[in-house]
């Protein structure tokens, strides 16, 4: 058993901390998911309430509990999503991907109910749905996958072999054992990429102290457009958080300017950056996901970052400027001579 868990966790492990980015794209996810659900729970309960109000309340109390479900755990996702946006890289990844385990356990339990409740073909359905989507659009772990895969089968075994016969038995386990592979490859395929990135790190450094540089094999990065790197810089101040369009639009051009006006300005900034990027083959560090804008801190060397992980020698070799040419960042710098103050002291 031992030597089982030492060759998964050679294969397939990855640490918290190296998918912290990953945890953010989760939290984006889940943003951009959860009001989908929520409409349709929304929509179809109401549907029920105006197709059934004549009903017996009995026979229909089981569909309005199937949406109500639906409608409270979409709000939740959404929530609590929201809610968790600011959280320290060491814990984001964790943090920020509870809320896909609770809602993929959640319609993994909203599609057994529906199989035994009301009708068992559509229960198969969101069983299939929920996985697919699980693989295909999250970070996640196979163990707890293949936890949430296992559940449902010793759950709704005797229902699909009563309702579809053998041979719909063996298809759904079928379809289980591909769900974990696929998510077992896919998996593998992160801690590969991962892998890649970090070297790439060696390559890809960020200097804010004094004016900001950004470096490529001891080569300054150069744009097209002047904002581009002030874009970056921004970026890199903010440590892998996500920055929507209007934040960016008042940093780069002012409080009061106009989204509208200078929203074609940013998008010609993002395009810039992506090309000068894509031409360098630096991959995975500006990443722009629904309206939001972020770097991923793990695969480029910067002095801020080490500077805030406290660092002693980045520390001690912060001599009171920081990224000079940006008006922004002067109240950072005065947080900064704090920092090295209380250290001396």
């Amino acid at each position: 058993m031992n030597k089982v868990v030492a060759a998964y966790r050679n294969r397939y492990y990855i640490s918290p901390s190296d998918l912290a980015d990953s945890g953010e794209t989760n939290r984006l996810h889940l943003i951009f998911i959860s009001p989908f659900l929520f409409a349709f729970g929304l929509f179809n309960l109401l549907m029920s309430l105006l197709l059934n109000h004549k009903s017996n309340l009995y026979e229909s109390s089981f569909t309005y509990v199937y949406f109500g479900i639906y409608i409270l755990v979409s709000s939740f996702l959404y929530f609590y999503s929201i809610a968790v946006k600011n959280v320290s890289r060491e814990k984001s990844y964790v943090i920020k991907t509870i809320p896909f385990y609770i809602g993929y356990l959640s319609f993994l339990g909203i599609g057994a109910f529906n199989f035994f409740m009301t009708q068992p073909f559509n229960g198969v359905i969101i069983f299939n749905l929920t996985s697919v989507i699980a693989v295909c659009v999250f970070s996640f772990s196979p163990i707890i996958f293949l936890f949430g895969l296992l559940a449902d089968l010793g759950i709704m075994a005797s229902g699909i072999y009563e309702n579809f016969g053998l041979s719909g038995l063996l298809n759904f386990i079928t379809t289980t054992i591909l769900l974990f592979c696929l998510s077992l490859y896919k998996r593998r395929s992160e801690k590969k990429i991962i892998m890649l990135l970090k070297k790439q790190k060696q390559s890809l450094e960020a200097k804010t102290f004094g004016n900001f540089t950004l470096l490529y094999d001891n080569r300054i990065i150069k744009f097209s457009r002047t904002k581009s790197n002030e874009l970056l810089a921004y970026l890199i101040y903010k440590n892998g958080s996500s920055v929507k369009t209007k934040e960016l639009i008042a940093v780069l051009y002012g409080a009061e300017a106009d989204s509208s006006r200078y929203g074609a300005n940013l998008r010609n900034l993002i395009v810039d950056i992506k090309r000068s990027l894509s031409e360098l083959e630096i991959q995975n560090f500006f990443i722009a996901e629904y309206n939001n804008f972020r770097i991923n801190p793990e695969v480029i060397k910067c002095d801020y970052f080490d500077f805030i992980s406290g660092d002693k020698q980045a520390i001690k070799s912060f001599t009171g400027a920081f990224m000079s040419q940006y008006k922004w960042a002067e109240d950072v710098t005065v947080f900064m001579k704090y920092k090295v103050l209380k250290n001396k002291l």
